[in-house]
C-alpha cells in the first residue's frame, strides 16, 4: 500500500522576497491564473538552485519536477548536500509550505520534526506541549495521558518537563519533541537532520526507536541526515537529490555510494575537481583542480605508502604560502583523520604545479578509505586559513599484509574500529 505519493512536485522562491512583491506582478499573476485560466507565466522562468553561483534570475527551484512513491513501512533515507532541497521537501510533505505545482498524497497522519523546537509554544512546559502537539495529530487527551509516561521516560527530561520549553538546552528540546513524534502514534514520522544536536546516547535511542517504529509497527520513516552511517544503519532505500532535482532513487547502499561520488565496485584514482567535491563554497585563492593516486593500484598493502599527486592553481598572485593535510574518510563519510604536513611551503612562481604526497606507517586496518584534502595556511600561532577543501576525491583499499602481495589481511571486525595509527610521517616530493 502507497503511504506517500509525489507527483510532478516544484517548489519556486523569488531570492530576498515574499511573493513578488510587486503590484504588477502580483496582479499579472492573478490575472493570467484566475481569469484567463492559463499557466503561472512565473513557472516558465527561474534557475536550478545552485547555492555557489550568483546566477541570472532572482527566481530558484528549490525542487523541481519531483516524482516518487513510498510504501507503508519503508524507511526512506533522503540525503543530498546542503542546500539540494531536501528540508523543503519534507516541509512539503508536513504542510509548512505549499508546492508550486503537483500534488502530495500521504495516507494517515503525519509527526514531522523538522528542526529543533518544531510545533513548541516556549512559553508552555513541555507536559503542555506533549497534549498540543497530541491534540494537533488528532489524539484525545484520554490517548495522550496513555503515552505521557512512555513519552517523559524516553525523552529524559521528567525533572523539566512542568518548566517552559524556552528555558530548555537545543539538546532538551530535540529529545521531547523527538519523543512526541515517535510515540504519538503517527502513521508517517517525517525527521530532519535534528538528531545530530542530541548526544550520541540518545541518537542511538532514537534510531532504535525509529527502527522499531517502522519494523514492529509498519508505518513509514522518512529520515534525512548527512551521518551517512546512520543512513544506512536505518534505511531499506535512499532518495539523492542534486540542486533540487532527483539523482537517483534505490537501495540505500547504491545511495550513499553514488553520494560519496564512488560506484559499490570501482575506485576513484583520477579525480578532476567539480562542485560535487566541496560542501561549502570556498574562496579558492589557491584552488586544488585534480587529484591522482600514484600507487599501481587501488589496492594496497598495509606498510605501503599512500602516494598522491595534486594539480593546484593559484588564483591569487599574492599567496606566497601554504600548508597541506590529507583529510582520510571511510565509506560512510565519517572522517578517521588527517595527515598535516609540519612545514609551511612556499608557492613557486608559476601560477599552476604539482604537489606529490606520500604518505608513510599509516598502518591502515583492512577496508575501503576515500580522501579529501585541505590546502591552506595553519602556522604556528594557530591561525587557520583554508583556500579549498575538497572531499571524495580518491578511493583506495588496503586488502594486503605485506607490499610484496602475497598475504591477505584476515578479517577486520568494524567493532575493532576501523583506523589505528602508529606514527604517521608525511613525505612532500619536490614541486616540480
Amino acid at each position: 500500500m502507497t503511504a506517500i505519493e509525489f507527483e510532478n512536485i516544484s517548489k519556486q522562491y523569488r531570492l530576498g522576497l515574499v511573493s513578488t512583491r510587486t503590484l504588477s506582478h502580483d496582479l499579472n499573476r492573478w490575472w493570467t491564473v484566475n481569469v484567463l485560466r492559463k499557466e503561472d507565466p512565473y513557472l516558465k522562468i527561474g534557475e536550478t538552485n545552485d547555492r555557489a553561483t550568483k546566477g541570472q534570475s532572482d527566481y530558484v527551484w528549490a525542487l523541481k519536477d519531483i516524482n516518487f512513491k513510498v510504501e507503508q513501512g519503508d524507511v526512506v533515507g533522503i540525503i543530498g548536500k546542503n542546500g539540494a532541497g531536501k528540508s523543503t521537501l519534507l516541509k512539503l510533505l508536513s504542510k509548512v509550505t505549499a508546492p508550486t505545482t503537483g500534488h502530495i498524497r500521504a495516507r494517515g497522519r503525519i509527526a514531522s520534526l523538522l528542526e529543533v523546537g518544531t510545533g513548541f509554544h516556549p512559553e508552555m512546559t513541555g507536559r503542555e506541549n506533549i497534549y498540543m502537539n497530541g491534540a494537533i495529530l488528532g489524539m484525545t487527551k484520554q490517548e495522550i495521558r496513555s503515552k505521557l509516561d512512555e513519552i517523559v521516560d524516553f525523552s529524559g527530561c521528567e525533572r523539566y518537563l512542568d518548566t517552559p520549553v524556552k528555558r530548555y538546552s537545543s539538546g532538551m528540546t530535540v529529545r521531547l519533541g523527538f519523543a512526541i513524534a515517535a510515540h504519538l502514534d503517527p502513521e508517517i514520522l517525517v525527521v530532519d537532520e535534528v538528531l545530530a544536536v542530541g548526544d550520541a546516547e540518545f541518537q542511538k535511542k532514537a534510531i532504535g526507536k525509529m527502527k522499531d517504529v517502522s519494523q514492529g509497527e509498519g508505518r513509514t520513516v522518512l529520515f534525512v541526515s548527512h551521518n551517512m552511517g546512520a543512513v544506512k544503519a536505518l534505511c531499506k532505500s535512499g532518495i539523492m537529490l542534486e540542486r533540487g532535482l532527483i539523482s537517483y532513487i534505490g537501495d540505500v547502499d547504491t545511495t550513499v555510494q553514488k553520494y560519496l561520488g564512488i560506484e559499490k565496485e570501482g575506485f576513484l584514482m583520477d579525480t578532476i575537481t567539480s562542485k560535487h567535491n566541496r560542501e561549502w563554497y570556498m574562496n579558492l585563492q589557491l584552488e586544488i583542480r585534480r587529484a591522482r593516486l600514484l600507487n599501481t593500484s587501488p589496492r594496497l598493502s598495509q606498510d605501503e605508502p599512500i602516494k598522491v599527486e595534486l594539480l593546484i592553481h593559484r588564483n591569487d598572485p599574492t599567496i606566497k604560502r601554504f600548508t597541506q593535510e590529507i583529510l582520510l574518510y571511510d565509506m560512510n563519510d565519517r572522517q578517521l583523520g588527517s595527515y598535516i604536513t609540519p612545514e609551511v611551503y612556499e608557492v613557486p612562481d608559476q601560477d599552476d604545479f604539482r604537489l606529490c604526497i606520500e604518505v608513510h606507517n599509516h598502518n591502515l586496518a583492512k577496508g575501503k578509505y576515500m580522501l579529501g584534502f585541505n590546502i591552506g595556511l595553519k602556522t604556528t600561532d594557530y591561525a587557520i586559513v583554508d583556500y579549498d577543501v575538497p572531499k571524495n576525491m580518491l578511493s583506495f583499499e588496503i586488502a594486503y599484509l605485506d607490499t610484496a602481495k602475497t598475504q591477505p589481511l584476515q578479517m577486520w571486525r568494524s567493532s575493532w574500529g576501523a583506523i589505528h595509527l602508529k606514527d604517521g610521517i608525511v613525505k612532500i616530493l619536490p614541486i616540480i
